[in-house]
C-alpha cells in the first residue's frame, strides 16, 4: 500500500475523481507534450455522464491553458479497467495527433494507467487488517504508531496541514449562507443548523452541531471550495465533522486528532487498496461508507478503544453502508451527497459507542466486509454508480419534467 498522504489531498471540490484526478492527468500530459499546439480530450463512462456537473471539462481546460482544448463526451463507452477513463491527444498545427495517453481517474484524486497507479510507491509491508492487527498486537503498539513506523518524516507535517485545513473549511462553511452554485439552486444549511443548535438541550445540541460541521464542509466542496479528501471530495464532510466535534465538545487536543488522522488514514488505505473509494466504480458505499469508517475508527481511538474495538467500529461502519448507491441529482455533488455526509458523521459516532460498549468481538472481520463492499459494488448496475441515470437522479429529473 502507498502512503496515506494520498488519502488526504488538499484541493478544490466538488469531486476528487472528476476534478482532482483529471487535473492531475492533464498537468502530467502537458509536461510530456510541451510541443503540442492544441489538445483533444475524450471522456468516457461516468466522467462523461456527470462531468459537466462535476466541472471536469472546466478543470481540464484550465490545466491545459492557454492551448485550445476540445472535449469529447462518450458516456456510452465504459472502459473495463475503470469507468472514469480519459484519452488525451496532443495535436500539432495541422490537427494531427503527435502523442496520446489513456489514463483513468480511480477515486480520491488518484490516477492510473491500465492496471498501474502512477507515482504511488508501496511503503507498507501489509495489505490486510488481519496482518496489521497481528503486527500491532505483537509489537504492543497502537495503529497510529504503526503508521508512523512506515511513513516518512513528512507525514506529521502533512497531517497538521490537513487538520488546519479541515478546521478552516468548517469555519468558512459555517459563515457562508449563500445559494450553492448549480442548477438546483440549493441553499446552504450549515449556518442555520449551527445557529438553531444553540437553543437545544446539550444532548441534542451536540448531535446538531456535528451535522452542521459536516454540512459546512460538504457545502464548501459543492461550491468548489478548498477541502481535504477524506477519502474523497464527495465524502469530505464526515471525518472533519467528527474530529471537530471531539475537539470543541470534548476538549481533545490537536495531538490526539493528528494521531486519529493517521489511524483513519490506514483504514481508508486498506479500502482503497483492496476494494475502491470511487463512487463511479462501487457506488457511494466506497465514498461516504469509507468516510464513515475513517471517522468511526478515529473516534474509537480517541476515546481509548483497543485495536480490536477499533476494527470492530470500522467493520460496523462499512457494514451499515453496504449497497449505498451513487445517484447525484443533475450530476452535482449536492443531492443526496451533502445530507449523506451529515448522516454518516452521526452514524460514525453511534458505531464508536457500540464498539466501546463491547469487547470488539465480531463474526465479520473488517477484511471480509471490505471484500463484500467490493463485490456489492460490482453487482450494482451502472445506473447507480455516478452516472445520474438511476435512483434519486432519475426520479427527481422525471418529476421536474
Amino acid at each position: 500500500m502507498d502512503s496515506i498522504i494520498n488519502i488526504y489531498k488538499i484541493g478544490h471540490g466538488p469531486s476528487s475523481s472528476h476534478t482532482m484526478g483529471p487535473r492531475r492527468a492533464a498537468e502530467l500530459f502537458l509536461e510530456r507534450t510541451p510541443q503540442a499546439v492544441s489538445y483533444r480530450v475524450t471522456l468516457y463512462g461516468s466522467l462523461a455522464a456527470t462531468g459537466r456537473g462535476h466541472l471536469t471539462d472546466k478543470t481540464i481546460i484550465e490545466a491545459l491553458d492557454p492551448r485550445q482544448v476540445e472535449i469529447v463526451w462518450k458516456p456510452e463507452i465504459v472502459p473495463s479497467f475503470h469507468t472514469n477513463g480519459m484519452l488525451f491527444e496532443a495535436l500539432d498545427a495541422g490537427g494531427a495527433v503527435i502523442d496520446n495517453w489513456k489514463v483513468y481517474s480511480i477515486g480520491g484524486g488518484s490516477i492510473a494507467e491500465e492496471g498501474r497507479r502512477l507515482a504511488e510507491p508501496d511503503i507498507y509491508p501489509h495489505t490486510t487488517m488481519k496482518q496489521i492487527r497481528k503486527y500491532v498486537e505483537d509489537e504492543g503498539i497502537p495503529f497510529w504508531e504503526y503508521v508512523e513506523r512506515f511513513e516518512s518524516h513528512e507525514l506529521p507535517v502533512h497531517l497538521a496541514k490537513v487538520w488546519d485545513q479541515m478546521q478552516a473549511t468548517i469555519l468558512e462553511g459555517l459563515s457562508n449562507d449563500r445559494v450553492i452554485p448549480g442548477s438546483l439552486h440549493l441553499r446552504s444549511q450549515a449556518r442555520q443548523y449551527y445557529t438553531r443548535a444553540s437553543s437545544y438541550k446539550p444532548s441534542l445540541q451536540s448531535r446538531s452541531l456535528v451535522m452542521s460541521y459536516a454540512l459546512a464542509t460538504s457545502e464548501q466542496n459543492a461550491r468548489g471550495g478548498l477541502i481535504v479528501t477524506a477519502p474523497t471530495c464527495g465524502s469530505a464532510g464526515v471525518l472533519p465533522a467528527v474530529l471537530y466535534h471531539l475537539k470543541t465538545n470534548h476538549g481533545f487536543p490537536d495531538r490526539d486528532i493528528i494521531k486519529a488522522l493517521a489511524t483513519a488514514g490506514i483504514f481508508g488505505n486498506l479500502i482503497k487498496h483492496n476494494a475502491s473509494i470511487s463512487g463511479a466504480e462501487v457506488g457511494c458505499q466506497g465514498e461516504v461508507g469509507s468516510a464513515c469508517v475513517m471517522a468511526a475508527v478515529a473516534a474509537t481511538q480517541i476515546f481509548g478503544g483497543t485495536p480490536k474495538q477499533i476494527e470492530c467500529s470500522a467493520e460496523m461502519a462499512m457494514e451499515n453502508n453496504l449497497g449505498l448507491t451513487c445517484d447525484p441529482v443533475c450530476g452535482l455533488v449536492q443531492i443526496p451527497c451533502i445530507e449523506r455526509n451529515a448522516m454518516a458523521a452521526l452514524r460514525a459516532l453511534d458505531v464508536n459507542l457500540y464498539a466501546l460498549l463491547g469487547d470488539g468481538g465480531r463474526m465479520v472481520s473488517f477484511d471480509k466486509v471490505v471484500e463484500t463492499m467490493k463485490l456489492t459494488g460490482k453487482d450494482l448496475p451502472s445506473l447507480y454508480k455516478e452516472t445520474s441515470q438511476g435512483g434519486l437522479a432519475k426520479v427527481l429529473h422525471k418529476n421536474s419534467d
